[in-house]
Order: C-alpha cells, then structure tokens, then sequence
C-alpha cells in the first residue's frame, strides 16, 4: 500500500510538472513568435504614420473603435461555443471566454488553427473532451458556411464586373457558384448526413460515440450557431471597412465591401499559420483591391493592423488563460 500511494504522488508531482512546463513552453512560444513578426512587419508602422496625419482624434477613436468591435467578434464567438457546448456540460460565458481566447493562444503557433481546437476543449471535462473537438467542428462548419456562401456570390459580382470573360464562361462559373451554394447549406442543415458517412468508414465506426454529437444537433439549433456566425461576419467586415475609409476616404462602400467579402473568401480556402497568415492576406488583398485602388499600401495597412487587433492582442490576452489550465484534469 505504501508503494501505491508513493507512485500515486509522484505520478501526481509528474503530471503537475509537465502540465506547468507546457504552458510556460506555449507562452514563451507565443511571445517569441509574436515578437518576431511584429518587429518585421513594416505595414504596421506605414499604418501608423498614415492614421497619424488625419489628426489624433480621429487615431484614437478609429483604434478604439476597432479594438471594441474585436473583443464583440470574440465575445460572439465565446457565447456560440457556449450555445454548442450545452449538450456537453453548463458553461458559463466567461469560462466560454477563456476557452475562446487560450484557444486563440494556441492558434497562432500551429497550422490551420488546429490549436484552436485544444485550447477550448481543454475547459471541458476530461471524459467530454473528444466530443468538444466535434462540437467546435460544426460551430466552424456554420462559420465556414457563411464565409463561402457570401464569398461565393461577391466573386460573381467580381466576375461580372472586373474581369472581362467569355459570356458563356461566366455563365457557367455562375452555374457552379450556385450549386457550390446549394450544397454548402444543405451539408450544413443536414449535418447528420457526415455522421452517416463516417459510420460506413469502418475504422471510424467504433468512435461513433464521439463524432455523433453532430447528429444532435436540431435544425433551430444549426440555425441559432448559423446567425452567431452572420453577426461575428458583420463585426469584422466593419472593421475593415472602418480602417479603409479612414485612410481611403474616397472608395465607395459596396467596391470596398466586394473586395474584402472576397479576401474572406479566398483566404478561407487556403491553410497557413497564423502568425505567417499576414503575408498571404496582404498579397490577396493588394490583388483585389488593385481593381478599385492605386494605394497598395494603405490596404496592407490595413489589413496588417486588423491582423494585430484581431488576432495578435487576443492571443496575448489568452496567455493569460493558458497558465490557469490544467491538462490533465478539469478546468473550473
């Protein structure tokens, strides 16, 4: 019995030892990588030196007015993985905010976001955290919908407008848009159907007890994560009309929203590393916008300077978050 307990606490003394090193290795990551890209990205200072002449007070209120409307995008995003998590355990909003913002610490430092998805799960029970990994899937899924679905019918519009293709090819791409459309929302409406799918995979069958979380989920209830999504889509796309209009003043709203609905779009569709992410958004977004303006780099002012708002502060912010958890056990 002595030796038990005696391998009992030193399995104990172990855990709480790697647990401890790990989050002191992922804030250390964190600011390391954070560090290292701000100090090189030049868009950000051109940013701030162009703010900076349209006066103070317009600097000032411009910044705050973004930063509010990141912690509202997130804060969204926080009572979506609060609604998705109800057929798991009761979390209250603020705990769905930790978990939302260690998520997005652990985000920035792996690729395509993957981190994302242990930094939420870890604030759920030990026995549930598999099942969380499922239920952030369709939360993403309903987010993904919406990006593609808006994204898909402005590069028609794009299409049509700016680019001068064959009428039969326009045609035809608009054809695929919309059946592109159609299956998008009905997979997400009829989720249950990747549940069934994944049961004729036979090595995926015996964990049907984990992935069937998603058949659980009503029609109302797809539609209540579909319209998080919506208001989180409104909140950052009037962040960056905000940026651009404060320093491009003469662009009108429909071109601008045209161009970064696209960016959305097409950045969706291509897997990077956060931290590494900027580079890709620039180069998207200096090519649409390329149509519409000549002031390449007031754009990639821009857009580097949501960058940061968006994503750079919040994952600081989550650091935070990250030194509280508990690997092995529950986060309360």
């Amino acid at each position: 019995m002595r030796n038990i307990a005696k391998n009992f606490v030193l399995a104990r003394i172990a855990r709480k030892t790697i647990s401890y090193l790990l989050k002191i290795g992922i804030v250390l990551l964190t600011i390391w990588f954070v560090y290292r890209h701000l100090n090189h990205n030049q868009n950000l200072f051109e940013f701030v030196n162009r703010i900076h002449q349209i006066g103070q007070t317009q600097f000032y209120t411009v910044i705050i007015a973004v930063t509010i409307l990141m912690f509202v995008n997130w804060i969204l995003e926080a009572a979506k993985w609060q609604y998705l998590t109800k057929l798991l355990e009761k979390m209250s909003l603020w705990k769905a905010i930790e978990a939302v913002f260690c998520g997005l610490t652990m985000a920035i430092i792996t690729p395509n976001r993957i981190g994302e998805y242990g930094g939420r799960i870890l604030y759920l029970p030990v026995r549930k955290r598999v099942h969380g990994i499922f239920a952030m899937a369709v939360g993403s899924f309903g987010q993904n919908t919406v990006t593609n679905v808006i994204g898909t019918l402005s590069l028609v519009c794009f299409i049509y407008k700016y680019l001068n293709l064959n009428s039969w090819l326009s045609l035809s791409l608009t054809f695929l848009a919309m059946v592109f459309i159609f299956l998008m929302l009905l997979f997400y409406f009829r989720i249950r159907w990747l549940v069934f799918l994944l049961d004729k995979i036979k090595f995926l069958k015996k964990y049907h007890r984990f992935f069937s979380i998603m058949a659980k989920y009503s029609f109302p209830q797809l539609v209540v994560i579909m319209l998080f999504s919506l208001a989180r889509f409104a909140v950052f796309s009037s962040q960056y009309y905000i940026l651009i209009h404060i320093l491009l003043p003469d662009l009108h709203f429909i071109p601008v929203m045209l161009m970064v609905f696209n960016l959305f779009f097409i950045q969706s569709a291509i897997p990077s590393l956060d931290l590494l992410d900027i580079g890709v958004r620039n180069f998207i977004a200096n090519y649409l916008f390329g149509f519409i303006t000549t002031q390449s780099v007031a754009i990639m002012a821009c857009v580097s300077c949501i960058w940061l708002i968006n994503l750079i502060i919040p994952a600081l912010l989550g650091s935070v978050f990250v030194l509280k958890l508990n690997f092995f056990g529950n986060n309360t």
